[in-house]
């Protein structure tokens, strides 16, 4: 499988990509856990099928020391007992944040309040700004079929 142009090496996508990276890094130093910032980054990329994310963050989550046990079961973590219930929240956030269209009322006043026990402030803020971004980028990926599998742990930095 080939993309279809190359995105990440397009003037206007790669000024583009530096006002998201940036964005990105705004998250990654806040005090959202880095754990569950990559379970974050794996559930929502799973759910939109984005090869390319999920090959990415599965590998630097166990790079990071994350379990196989957990990264294997992301996708069924209401049944899994290996996540903390603030993880749990996370992810509920997640799936909801990101399957807006399939919810008559986007996300729940449920998923948010259990989120708000977990998290504070600035964390929710950071929780929420993650989520939209994944979601970018992986529909950004997803859009130009960008290949999954060749992805080394720190390769974008």
């Amino acid at each position: 499988m080939d993309a279809r142009f190359n995105y990440y090496g397009n003037p206007v996508a790669t000024k583009f990509q530096k006002y998201i990276n940036s964005a990105g890094k705004v998250v990654a130093d806040s005090t959202l856990p880095a754990a569950t910032q990559e379970l974050v980054k794996i559930r929502a990329s799973q759910i939109n099928g984005c090869g390319f994310c999920t090959d990415m963050h599965t590998k630097d989550a166990a790079h990071a020391g994350e379990t196989s046990t957990r990264l294997n079961l992301i996708a069924a973590w209401r049944e899994a007992k290996v996540f903390t219930d603030a993880e749990r929240a996370a992810l509920e956030l997640t799936e909801q944040g990101t399957r807006i269209a399939d919810a008559a009322g986007g996300v729940t006043d449920e998923a948010w309040a259990n989120a708000a026990k977990h998290y504070d402030e600035d964390q929710l803020a950071a929780l929420v700004s993650l989520i939209a971004l994944i979601n970018t980028y992986n529909r950004m990926n997803v859009i130009i079929q960008q290949p999954a599998g060749d992805y080394q742990p720190g390769q974008w930095g």
